[in-house]
């Protein structure tokens, strides 16, 4: 995939490996929830069970990875990066203003190490799941684990901070994690000079951009490639509201943002390519438990993409766009079908239309963007 001097990133959507499959892995946590509709965790392995069949447990570490730890290998991308969309605790002090909460054992965190994860952005509505204490663990035990973070911290300064990832002795990928309250992060949650929490972006405005792009202009320097990871939006459907699309070209025409990596929605929604610059608008749930929960059949939400960008850092314009197909069963990745390779391809096509985005379906049912195509028309 690399042809010259590139820096590929590995992104993907959500991975929410609290709850249930938390409960499939060697040291699953104290199964009880506070939900309307299941109580007990192991509730989300039975259902999974009955709509794809049994799950021998305890699963290893590099189970839930499946088929994507052979395509992780294959392209070998110089930074992984995932938004993990759980707290990683053993506290039981469960955030009551929510329905849902996440939790995944700390002594599950090698089910990220396994696929050699170098970045966990935060900035989510599940991070603060189990509260305060929940994030100090979250945070603690992803560093022991040799993991980055972005999007939350002990206080603001730390939330604020953006991940430094370094490539060799000369290339950098520098990431900055935010989380919208259009996408369910509670405004309490906010971190402040004494209180974690997460790195909040209150609004899409010019100052919002302005304050981005002070903090971008005071760790950028030339050949980095600077990401913006953003949780943003609602569970469902494709529509991308005029409000994110002006936020997504204002940071890249005024702040330095290289990539927009969004997420958020359940299901893959429509990619962008401006000014050379690709925006992700919401690269959908990666692995989750939701195998045999009805509704919302018609996004395909067990549907997934592994994100493989290619970036040039001498100009900071993406070089090649790659898309592995996958699909969730067992909670588990495997590829996708060709026949649902051609529907993801057909389904981002039909929703890029307006961006003037084209994606083709290789031989081998990856996904491609034909970045001369866009070159010539940017």
């Amino acid at each position: 995939m690399k042809t010259r001097d590139v820096i590929t990133l590995f992104l993907c959507g959500d991975v929410m490996t609290g709850r249930g499959i938390d409960q499939v892995l060697p040291h699953p946590s104290d199964p009880m929830l506070y939900e309307s509709y299941v109580k007990d965790a192991r509730g989300y392995v039975r259902i999974a069970e009955k709509a794809n069949g049994p799950i021998s447990k305890p699963v290893s570490y590099s189970y839930i990875w499946g088929d994507a730890l052979d395509e992780l290998e294959r392209v070998a991308p110089d930074v992984r990066i995932v938004n993990l969309e759980t707290s990683v605790t053993t506290s039981d002090d469960y955030w009551r203003a929510k329905g849902i909460n996440y939790r995944m054992h700390p002594k599950n965190v090698p089910c990220l190490t396994a696929a050699h994860i170098d970045l966990c952005v935060l900035a989510n509505n599940h991070v603060l799941d189990w509260g305060y204490p929940g994030l100090i663990d979250t945070l603690e035990t992803l560093q022991q684990a040799g993991l980055k973070t972005a999007g939350a911290g002990r206080d603001l300064t730390e939330a604020e901070a953006p991940a430094i990832l370094e490539i060799g002795e000369k290339r950098r990928v520098i990431v900055f994690s935010f989380g919208s309250p259009t996408s369910g992060v509670l405004p309490s949650w906010a971190a402040s000079e004494d209180r974690p929490g997460v790195n909040l972006l209150h609004d899409f405005s010019a100052d919002s951009v302005r304050a981005i792009g002070e903090k971008v202009s005071e760790v950028n320097r030339q050949g980095d490639i600077v990401v913006l990871s953003i949780h943003w939006g609602g569970n469902w459907g494709y529509r991308i509201p005029a409000g994110e699309i002006e936020f997504a070209h204002s940071l890249i025409d005024n702040a330095g943002i290289d990539l927009i990596h969004g997420h958020s929605s359940h299901h893959v929604k429509g990619i962008e390519v401006y000014k050379g610059k690709p925006i992700l608008y919401g690269c959908g749930d990666f692995l989750n438990d939701y195998e045999g929960i009805g509704g919302y059949e018609e996004f395909r939400g067990d549907l997934s993409l592994m994100y493989f960008v290619s970036m040039d850092p001498s100009n900071g314009r993406l070089a090649g766009l790659e898309m592995t197909p996958t699909q969730t069963r067992n909670f588990r990745v495997h590829r996708a079908s060709s026949l649902d390779a051609q529907w993801l391809r057909n389904t981002l096509n039909r929703e890029g239309a307006a961006f003037g985005t084209l994606l083709d379906v290789t031989e081998d049912d990856r996904l491609r963007i034909e970045v001369e195509s866009i070159a010539d028309s940017c």
